[in-house]
């Protein structure tokens, strides 16, 4: 572990105090199959759906070793507890608790989208690795504080795009980059559409429910259980500012990043235009078109999927490639012409959980970093931003501001409730 400011180690030695001892994994060995001295000690922040498979993909590998569970929910964390077989100390409410355990080597966080970044930058600072659901951030500038956290502090990181971690991912954007699709035209993206429900009345807050750490940095609103369960956060923009053109678009965008070659850039210029619930609870975009312009001319055309087929396209004069968590092309034969040596050949993952626990041990950078997490988060949010103001921005991918345009510049942050900030 890399040593720890003064504050950072008051801050963990405080917390150390309120658990009964837990021996570190570089101390315990775990089924007696993997030395004490491999082993990856793990705290899992956000216990819902998603984390259910981010457990699974991590607990399959035996030099994993689950210590915590951290939710606001009560009924959540002690769910996932029971199903780890620990303790009932070893769950906790606030995910401060979780993060200044010096057992612990790295957290999973999969939290509402408006945590993501504030729960990251507290563990990285605590000195932990640090793998996090998408998209990355609620807003171009959150994302960017990430980033320079992780570089000021050598945390690992990794995002949860895993479709990076594809084969057939990789092979379509090898063909690509190699140039077997000819010069490339254009890409075009389907993703699915947003979601419109009616009027939430206000509701007591349930036994069981920290709904003002649930709520942490966004503005104070009633509660409704449309708005905590079953991800509807998603669809409300204190949450979600994009919606789900980032909430699940972020896929499809960072596929599209790796294609092109600026995984570590982004577009120059955005046009979107989108439908809107006109009432209800859920605010975010229904439908949209969407129109990247990057700096080579090539465009990007995103769209929901009642427009285009769910997936990423990328066209060139001759031939194209299709591809999401499969691949196809035409002609054909493009699928069975292997990248040379002497060609372009991408990062290789084996497996997106694996390849984050190779990289917490070796401490080379994960397949998905902060820098192209950010970057696949930020084009997704430039799209929701120029839905929203329906004119065509001008964007500086390098000092990440837009160009003439004050009032979207004003769109790139947002301000978060006391006492929370990045």
């Amino acid at each position: 572990m890399k040593p720890l400011s003064r504050r950072v180690f008051l801050q963990v030695t405080a917390g150390a105090l309120a658990y009964p001892m837990v021996v570190s994994s570089r101390a315990l060995g775990r089924g007696g199959s993997v030395a004490p001295s491999n082993r990856i000690a793990m705290g899992f922040i956000g216990c819902g759906g998603r984390m259910d498979k981010d457990v699974q993909a991590f607990l399959q590998n035996k030099d994993v070793q689950a210590l915590a569970v951290c939710d606001v929910v009560r009924d959540q964390r002690d769910r996932l507890r029971r199903r780890l077989r620990l303790e009932p100390a070893a769950a906790c409410n606030d995910f401060r608790d979780l993060v200044a355990r010096p057992d612990i080597d790295a957290v999973v966080i999969a939290s509402p989208d408006h945590w993501h970044v504030l729960i990251s930058i507290h563990a990285m600072e605590a000195g932990k690795d640090v793998y996090c659901e998408k998209p990355l951030s609620n807003t171009v500038a959150e994302g960017r504080a990430l980033v320079e956290c992780a570089e000021r502090h050598g945390a690992v990181f990794q995002h949860g795009t895993q479709l990076h971690s594809l084969g057939v991912v990789r092979l379509a954007c090898e063909l690509v980059r190699n140039g077997r699709l000819g010069r490339l035209k254009e890409i075009v993206i389907g993703s699915p559409p947003g979601k419109a429900t009616g009027a939430h009345p206000p509701m007591p807050v349930p036994d069981g429910l920290d709904y003002d750490l649930w709520l942490g940095p966004a503005p104070w609103a009633p509660y409704t259980r449309a708005r905590v369960f079953r991800q509807g956060w998603y669809f409300i923009s204190d949450y979600s500012k994009s919606g789900w053109i980032a909430g699940y678009g972020v896929h499809d965008l960072d596929i599209a990043q790796w294609g092109l070659g600026l995984e570590r850039s982004g577009p120059v210029e955005i046009e979107g235009r989108g439908v809107y619930p006109q009432d209800g609870l859920y605010d975010t975009i229904l439908t949209y078109r969407i129109e990247f312009t990057y700096a080579n001319g090539v465009k990007v055309i995103m769209t929901d999927t009642g427009q285009n087929r769910h997936g990423v396209k990328f066209v060139g004069e001759d031939g194209w490639v299709f591809t999401r968590s499969f691949i196809e092309a035409n002609p054909p034969a493009l699928l069975r012409e292997p990248i040379g040596p002497d060609e372009t050949h991408l990062y290789r993952s084996p497996d997106h959980a694996r390849n984050f626990l190779d990289c917490v041990k070796s401490r080379a950078e994960t397949i998905t970093p902060p820098e192209i997490a950010h970057r696949a988060t930020s084009t997704a949010l430039l799209g929701g931003i120029a839905c929203q103001v329906e004119r065509r921005l001008r964007w500086d991918p390098a000092r990440e501001r837009f160009l003439g345009d004050p009032e979207a510049d004003r769109l790139l942050r947002c301000p978060m409730r006391a006492p929370w900030s990045v």
